[in-house]
């Protein structure tokens, strides 16, 4: 196993975990716009710049473009404002998580050489967010570096589902989310029903893609010695294990 397999799944609940945190949608209601969507892809892909939504949907991947283009347009906050109120978000739900987490700064400097270490081609929202500066507080840090971690693999993860012909739509249905169904999943993202459940053979497809994406994610994670790499494995567990710890 991999540690890029290994810390998947850490990555990507406590990424989740945030986008739907209090601080998150503390960050929506400045916003002015109700609701998830639009906040979120402002914030998320903010870091794009001013761009047409196209542009977003290139990114983001999974979301069918008219919804991209609906909730991208829907908040009239710049693009820039966007991405920083949402990285401050994702800062202080770090350092409310993990307020009794002892060793993120060793975490936060294990994932900040992962990110630097990664090749920013074919993945813009990871390069978008690696550029935005880092705080000093190693909890907020962590968080941050988590969401960048999880732009790569995401980005990634979208190159490996078109090598195998899978459609964005029917990965949404097999993989869900964290926090929901496939077909929750997809009903969020604002694909439109009914939501058949994909055939084996294109399931067959996307395991496959998942297995590439762990190939592709572990050129990152090769910065890292043996050592090196099961620290990050148990630190990231360790902090997974705070974040979602009954308050």
């Amino acid at each position: 196993m991999t540690v890029a397999h290994a810390v998947k799944d850490q990555i990507q609940q406590i990424g989740g975990g945030f986008m739907f945190s209090r601080e998150a949608k503390e960050f929506g209601r400045t916003t002015g716009v109700d609701g998830f969507i639009g906040p979120y892809m402002r914030g998320r892909c903010g870091v794009l710049g001013e761009v047409d939504a196209d542009v977003v949907t290139a990114a983001a991947g999974f979301f069918p473009a008219d919804s991209v283009r609906a909730a991208w347009e829907s908040v009239t906050m710049p693009a820039a404002e966007a991405a920083r109120g949402y990285a401050l978000a994702a800062q202080q739900f770090g350092v409310r998580k993990l307020a009794s987490f002892d060793a993120a700064e060793r975490l936060a400097e294990l994932m900040e050489a992962v990110a630097v270490n990664a090749d920013p081609a074919g993945v813009p929202l990871f390069a978008g967010w690696r550029a935005v500066p880092l705080p000093a507080d190693p909890r907020a840090r962590v968080l941050q570096l988590t969401h960048v971690l999880r732009e790569l693999r995401g980005g990634l993860h979208l190159v490996a589902v078109k090598s195998q012909g899978v459609s964005p739509r029917d990965a949404v249905l097999i993989a869900g989310s964290p926090l929901a169904s496939g077909p929750d999943q997809a009903a969020l993202y604002g694909w439109p029903a009914p939501y058949t459940a994909p055939g084996e053979d294109v399931r067959a497809r996307w395991a496959r893609a998942e297995e590439i994406t762990d190939e592709l994610a572990s050129q990152a994670f090769d910065v890292l010695d043996e050592p090196e790499g099961k620290e990050l494995v148990t630190l990231l567990a360790d902090a997974h294990a705070g974040v979602f710890a009954p308050r």
